[in-house]
């Protein structure tokens, strides 16, 4: 992933992965781990959030993923039971980025991506960083989220430097002044 995405502004999350698997009931993708090592939680591009899975917002994110299942349509619209359905990011365009969880391995879950234009689930054969890596490359077939991002400034910012930008005036995502 750092040979697309600069690791200069990502902190090590440093979580408690025994406590989040004991929270959600199940461990956590490999890459996933190694993601949150590097980058930590924080925007992508601004646009894209990639959430902490001892957060709120992850909690919330994947309350409002599951709603959402029960929303459109169900078990009709995604044969799956809602509790397989795991959030770790959403976009500035109201999609949200999860995983599908019902393979007992994590590092055989699918990215699970609802997109707000298109009112459906989507699920993508491969991890979250690689999802993230053909976002960024632009090599998904159909595009997978609402929001265009292929000309967008590809930047990943821990939630914290962007508190530490934005106290100090600056603009959250490039570090200059406003």
């Amino acid at each position: 992933m750092s040979q697309v995405l600069p690791t200069d502004c990502g902190v090590d999350e440093h979580v408690d992965w025994a406590a989040a698997e004991a929270k959600w009931g199940s461990g956590f993708p490999p890459d996933f781990m190694a993601f949150m090592s590097v980058y930590g939680a924080g925007s992508l591009t601004r646009d894209i959030e990639i959430l902490q899975p001892l957060s709120p917002d992850f909690e919330e994110e994947t309350e409002t993923a599951r709603y959402t299942w029960e929303m459109e349509g169900g078990r009709e619209a995604l044969n799956v039971d809602p509790s397989h359905i795991l959030a770790w990011g959403a976009t500035g365009g109201g999609d949200i980025l999860g995983w599908l969880t019902t393979h007992a391995d994590p590092e055989a879950w699918p990215v699970l991506v609802w997109e707000r234009g298109s009112a459906e689930f989507r699920i993508h054969a491969c991890g979250m960083t690689e999802f993230l890596r053909k976002l960024l490359l632009d090599e998904f077939p159909t595009y997978p989220i609402n929001i265009d991002l292929r000309s967008a400034d590809w930047r990943f910012v821990h939630w914290s430097v962007a508190r530490d930008r934005r106290r100090a005036g600056l603009d959250t995502h490039t570090g200059l002044p406003q």
